[in-house]
């Protein structure tokens, strides 16, 4: 199974817009828009979602830990790797239920849940990466290049996604005048969970984004992904220049 995170998934744009209620304050709409979420949820991906974002507005415990686990059984019952990237962070929201409801032997049984799925990714691709730069097959990715999201910022890390949007994504926003470019690569090395998005909005990695100190090799091109419109890379634009939290490098 091969679940693609969609930013235009209605249950995801709900939780996305709780959120944002969430950031300026607003708990109480913020927790009605995800009870939204959840009873629009139409199978186990969005319920797992959705069931995340309620867990973590509740104010008892006993209620947090109902919905964190409502939700890590319904990602249980999907078989897809990025949704497994997530397994880690449930069993540790978990564990912290337990310790504070002072059930000290399910919480040790969680936390070494939690623990048994850290560790590499495990998925297999393939794998993409978004820039305007006129490559060829079998040229080399490396990392040091300058950071898209932060003006002289050198990247110590090259990134790429298994997800061919998120690469269009990346593409669109990369600087340089070149036409969008998505390239199929694979990585020479050992690669890790992007930390600036994993567990930052969702739990795990479910854009399926990494990143690697070794160079990602060019092995083909795709022309085919969902292009920004005019409006959306403007609002990327904006929300780039407002953005002013720390880039984990």
């Amino acid at each position: 199974m091969n679940i693609k995170f969609d930013p235009n998934n209605d249950v995801i744009k709900l939780c996305m817009s709780g959120m944002g209620l969430e950031d300026s304050g607003n708990i109480e709409d913020a927790v009605k828009v995800f009870h939204k979420a959840w009873h629009e949820a139409t199978d186990d991906y969005e319920r797992f979602i959705a069931a995340y974002h309620l867990a973590r507005q509740q104010k008892s415990i006993t209620d947090k830990l109902k919905w964190m686990e409502t939700s890590l059984q319904c990602a249980l019952k999907i078989n897809d790797d990025n949704v497994k990237s997530a397994y880690s962070t449930l069993y540790l929201n978990i564990a912290k239920c337990y310790e504070e409801l002072c059930d000290t032997e399910n919480a040790k049984r969680n936390y070494e849940l939690s623990n048994s799925f850290k560790g590499a990714p495990s998925d297999e691709g393939p794998f993409y990466h978004g820039t305007k730069a006129d490559l060829k097959v079998g040229d080399l990715l490396t990392a040091g290049g300058k950071s898209n999201y932060k003006p002289g910022l050198k990247m110590n890390h090259i990134y790429f996604s298994a997800n061919v949007n998120g690469a269009g994504l990346a593409a669109a926003l990369a600087r340089g005048e070149g036409r969008e470019r998505v390239y199929i690569i694979e990585p020479t090395g050992e690669f890790e969970n992007d930390p600036n998005v994993t567990d930052k909005k969702f739990p795990g990695n479910l854009t399926r984004s990494y990143r690697s100190k070794e160079p990602l090799r060019i092995i083909g091109e795709v022309t085919e992904w969902a292009k920004l419109t005019t409006m959306e890379r403007r609002e990327w634009h904006d929300n780039l220049a407002k953005n002013k939290g720390e880039i984990i490098n």
